[in-house]
C-alpha cells in the first residue's frame, strides 16, 4: 500500500516537468533552446515516472530493468539532441544572442 501511494506521488509529480517542456518547446525561440527544454524537463519527467513504476514493481529485477531503460533513454536523448543541434548549426541556424528581437514574440 505504501509502495503504490509513494508511486502514484512520483508519477504524478512528472507531469509539471511534462507541461514545463511542452510550454518550452511551444514558446522558446530556437531549435537549441527548444532542445534544452525537451532534454531537460522530459527526462527528469521520465525519470520520476521510471522510478514510481520501479517502486511499484513486482520484483527488485523488475524495477532494476525499469531504471536500466531510463538510463538508456538518457543515452539516446542526449545523444539526438547533439545530432539535431549539430544539424541546424551546419544548416544555417546560428543560436539566438541577447540583442536578437524575437519577430514571433511581438516585440
Amino acid at each position: 500500500m505504501m509502495g503504490d501511494l509513494l508511486g502514484i506521488t512520483l508519477i504524478l509529480l512528472s507531469l509539471p516537468f511534462f507541461i514545463a517542456s511542452t510550454v518550452g518547446l511551444l514558446r522558446f525561440p530556437d531549435v537549441y533552446a527548444r532542445l534544452h527544454a525537451l532534454t531537460k524537463a522530459d527526462n527528469v519527467g521520465l525519470g520520476l515516472i521510471c522510478l514510481g513504476l520501479a517502486v511499484q514493481a513486482d520484483s527488485a529485477a523488475a524495477g532494476l530493468k525499469i531504471v536500466l531503460i531510463w538510463g538508456l533513454i538518457l543515452l539516446a536523448s542526449s545523444t539526438g539532441a547533439t545530432l539535431i543541434s549539430t544539424s541546424a548549426l551546419r544548416h544555417g541556424h546560428p543560436p539566438r544572442q541577447r540583442h536578437d528581437v524575437d519577430k514571433h514574440a511581438g516585440r
